[in-house]
C-alpha cells in the first residue's frame, strides 16, 4: 500500500513541481506543504480531540470514579451513565481515528524522501549458504526485494525489484545472478541502454556481510564459497542525492558526524527540528491550565529526540521534509488553540485558570461550528 501511494500519488505531485522549478529541494517543500494542507483536516481533529480531552480530563475522571461508586451494584446503570459522559465531553481515543488514518501517507512520504531521486537506493539480499549435499533437498523459494521507484533522469521513473528465481539459500560452489528488473519483467540493464546516461544508474554490488562465505561481481552475480549466511547489497545512485539546495550540501547525505567531519547542514536541519517541535509543543498549552508535569514533558521530548534525530542516519531531505512539516505543524496548533470551545468545556476551563489566577485566553471570531478556508464544512 504505501509503495503505491509512493507511485501513483506523491512522486507524480513531485515531478509536477519539479516541471514548474527544477529544484529537487523546492519540489520537498512544496510536496510537504500540498500533503499537510491534504491532511489538515485529519491532523486538525486529532488536535482539537486533544485540546478538549486536556480540559476536560480531571473532571471526566472525577464523574467516572463518581458512577462507578454510585452504580457500583448496576453494571447496566453504571455503563449507561458512563456512556453518557462521552457523549457529553467526547471519547479520549477520538484523537487517535484521524492519526490511524493518515499514517499510510506519511509513512509513504517518509519512504518516497529515503529513496531516488532524493537518495541512492539500496536493494539488500540476505543469503543463507550450504552444503553442497544439503542443498539438494531443500525446495526453491523465490524471492522479490519490496519494489523501489528508481529515477533515471528528472522526469523518467521505473519501479524496481531485485529477484532470485530460485531463492536465497545456495549451495557451496552454486553461482546465481540477481537480476534487477522492472515490475513488467524488463530487465534494469536493458532499461538504462535506453538513455544517454544511463549507465551511471546501473547497481554497485558488494558483500556487507559473511565476507569469505560469498564473492559478488560487478553485475550482480553471486558465488557461492563456504557454508553461513551473506548479505549482498547492490546499491544505485539517486539522481539527486548529490543535489544541494540552500544550505543543504547534499540532500541524499547522512549523518552529523562522517570520517571525522561535522555535517554542519545536517546539524542546522536537526537542531531546527528541534526548535520547531518545542514551538508546536509550547503552543499547544496556549491558554490551558498549567501542568507541570506535561510542561516538563514538553521541554524534555525535544531535546530527546533531537539527540537522537544527530545520530540517526536520515538522508538530509528527509530532515528538510521534518523541519518544513513542524513549521506547519506549529502554525495549525497556533490557530486551533485560539478557537472558541463548546460551552461546556469553556466553562471548565475558565474555572481552572481562575483557580490558578489567570485570565482566559481571548478566542478568534472562528465558532466551534466553523472551519478554516480550507477544511470541509462539518459539525463540531
Amino acid at each position: 500500500m504505501i509503495g503505491y501511494i509512493s507511485d501513483n500519488l506523491l512522486i507524480p505531485i513531485l515531478d509536477f513541481f519539479y516541471g514548474l522549478v527544477p529544484s529537487y529541494g523546492l519540489a520537498i517543500v512544496a510536496l510537504t506543504i500540498v500533503i499537510r494542507l491534504a491532511l489538515f483536516p485529519l491532523s486538525a481533529g486529532s488536535i482539537r480531540s486533544a485540546r478538549r480531552m486536556r480540559i476536560a480530563q480531571p473532571v471526566m475522571q472525577k464523574r467516572q470514579a463518581e458512577i462507578k461508586t454510585r452504580y457500583a451494584n448496576n453494571p447496566q446503570k453504571q455503563q449507561e451513565e458512563l456512556g453518557n459522559l462521552m457523549k457529553e465531553f467526547g471519547s479520549p481515543l477520538a484523537g487517535c481515528l484521524p492519526l490511524l488514518v493518515q499514517m499510510p501517507i506519511l509513512f509513504a512520504l517518509f519512504a518516497t524522501l529515503r529513496g531516488s531521486p532524493f537518495a541512492d537506493v539500496p536493494y539488500l539480499v540476505n543469503l543463507k549458504i550450504l552444503p553442497s549435499e544439503q542443498i539438494a533437498a531443500i525446495e526453491p523459494k523465490p524471492f522479490t526485494s519490496p519494489r523501489h521507484s528508481i529515477f533515471v533522469t528528472e522526469t523518467d521513473h521505473f519501479p524496481v525489484v531485485a529477484t532470485l528465481p530460485g531463492g536465497t539459500k545456495l549451495g557451496t560452489g552454486d553461482k546465481v545472478k540477481i537480476n534487477l528488473q522492472t515490475l513488467s519483467g524488463e530487465k534494469f540493464g536493458n532499461l538504462l541502454n535506453r538513455f544517454e546516461d544511463g549507465s551511471k544508474f546501473a547497481a554497485q554490488w558488494k558483500v556487507t556481510k559473511g565476507e569469505g562465505i560469498v564473492n559478488v561481481t560487478s553485475d550482480g552475480t553471486v558465488q557461492a564459497i563456504s557454508p553461513g549466511d551473506a548479505t549482498v547489497e547492490g546499491k544505485i545512485p539517486g539522481i539527486a542525492a548529490r543535489s544541494g539546495f540552500l544550505f543543504i550540501k547534499a540532500l541524499g547525505q547522512v549523518g552529523f558526524y562522517v570520517d571525522g567531519a561535522i555535517n554542519w547542514d545536517i546539524a542546522i536541519l536537526v537542531g531546527g527540528f528541534g526548535l520547531t517541535l518545542l514551538i508546536s509543543q509550547t503552543l499547544s498549552g496556549q491558554g490551558m491550565p498549567a501542568n507541570p508535569q506535561q510542561s516538563t514533558a514538553n521541554k524534555i521530548t525535544p531535546i530527546m529526540i533531537t539527540g537522537m534525530f544527530l545520530f540517526f542516519p536520515l538522508p538530509a531531505g528527509v530532515l528538510l521534509y521534518m523541519v518544513i512539516a513542524n513549521i506547519f505543524q506549529a502554525l495549525q496548533t497556533f490557530l486551533l488553540s485560539r478557537e472558541e470551545l463548546p460551552e461546556n468545556l469553556q466553562k471548565i476551563l475558565n474555572d481552572q485558570l481562575n483557580q490558578q489566577g489567570k485570565d482566559p485566553l481571548p478566542v478568534t471570531t472562528l465558532g466551534t461550528s466553523e472551519r478554516l478556508p480550507f477544511e470541509p464544512k462539518s459539525g463540531k
